[in-house]
């Protein structure tokens, strides 16, 4: 393993003065630069472990001084370095880790409202927004695709495109069922309600992951359906296109131009595929991902919210919090990071360490 990690360390050097050639095209640049950037952390984890492992040895070589203030002093360097060691062969650990090759990808993410009428479909705008909100807090874009808003102020779904830094590897474990207790407004007894909503997250593909054939699609336009401005139900703005081979079919209808609208069904259909084949390529690693916290297929309840005791549970780790009103106001890292964390112990558990 230590092999591997001069490896990286000597890779990370080569782009370093390949960054530093003035000679360099800006093709190369960005290339070199993502990987530069990827590398760091490891590299200077590693030069940090490198350094204290040093540090120690020459500690030990103290503490068999004939000075006893030398031994002393080489002791207490002892006591800070073995911790700190600690700490860092756990990092190590971590960051050669296996990597999700779309863990830098934006995403799709896509919530409909399931089973509960009304509610359910309340509950799909609040999820909504309470994701809207967290990638805010991070400075992520969010560009709403496709949306099927209610006559009750709530959501039958919503697509929208989510980018920044990451995105994929924060939100990926979000995609399942979720299911909402509460008490209705409209409940006049008191009792609690159960719904749920689903929600997808899918990589954003590019043009390069997933190449579709234009004889396998049929594209309609029509005019747009439901409540809106001047060009609703008075111009064929709505696109619907369906991917003849596999069935999946997306509709968008909420720009004026029908260009725009093709443009956002091809994103949200590119995705989808995208999943689709990576499915079906992916199988054992799929398997694999089950065994940690489940598949996040729409079949599968994940997690619920409690609203009369102000608790959500992830039913996949067991975790529990009683912070459920910060949690709606898009502060679900707590939850996010417990989901990584269970994910990198169960791949550490079937790993080779490096010590």
């Amino acid at each position: 393993m230590f092999k591997k990690l001069e490896e990286v360390e000597r890779r990370f050097e080569d782009l370093e003065r390949r960054l530093q050639d003035p000679t360099i095209n800006a093709a190369d640049i960005r290339k070199f630069s993502k990987e530069h950037a990827d590398l760091g952390e490891l590299v200077r984890t590693y030069r940090e472990y490198r350094q204290n492992q040093a540090d120690l040895a020459a500690s030990k070589e103290m503490v068999l001084d004939s000075d006893a203030e030398m031994r002393s002093l080489a002791k207490e360097e002892i006591s800070r370095i073995e911790p700190e060691l600690e700490r860092l062969t756990k990092e190590l650990n971590l960051l050669l880790l296996p990597k999700d090759p779309n863990d830098d990808k934006n995403i799709i993410l896509e919530v409909r409202a399931g089973a509960g009428g009304d509610e359910a479909s309340l509950f799909a705008f609040e999820m909504f927004r309470m994701y809207q909100r967290y990638a805010e807090k991070r400075n992520w874009r969010v560009e709403v695709l496709s949306v099927s808003p209610t006559g009750t102020g709530g959501l039958k779904e919503v697509s929208a495109l989510i980018a920044g830094d990451k995105v994929f590897s924060r939100l990926k474990n979000e995609g399942g069922v979720h299911r909402v207790q509460r008490i209705p407004e409209t409940e006049t007894q008191g009792r609690v309600h159960t719904s749920t909503v689903t929600v997808a997250v899918l990589p954003e593909a590019e043009e390069v992951d997933i190449v579709i054939n234009p004889n396998d699609l049929r594209i309609d336009v029509m005019r747009s359906g439901g409540s809106g401005g001047q060009s609703v139900n008075t111009t064929d703005s709505a696109v619907r296109i369906v991917h003849i081979p596999s069935g999946v079919e997306v509709k968008c209808q909420d720009e004026k131009s029908q260009i725009k609208n093709r443009d956002k069904a091809m994103k949200i259909l590119r995705a989808r595929l995208f999943k689709i084949e990576q499915e079906r390529v992916d199988a054992i690693e799929i398997a694999a991902r089950r065994s940690m916290v489940g598949t996040g297929d729409r079949s599968e309840r994940i997690r619920t919210y409690n609203f009369p005791q102000s608790r959500l549970t992830d039913h996949r780790i067991g975790l529990t919090l009683h912070s459920l009103p910060d949690i709606m106001e898009g502060h679900i890292d707590p939850v996010v990071d417990a989901l990584i964390a269970h994910v990198q112990a169960e791949q550490l558990k079937n790993s080779t360490s490096i010590l």
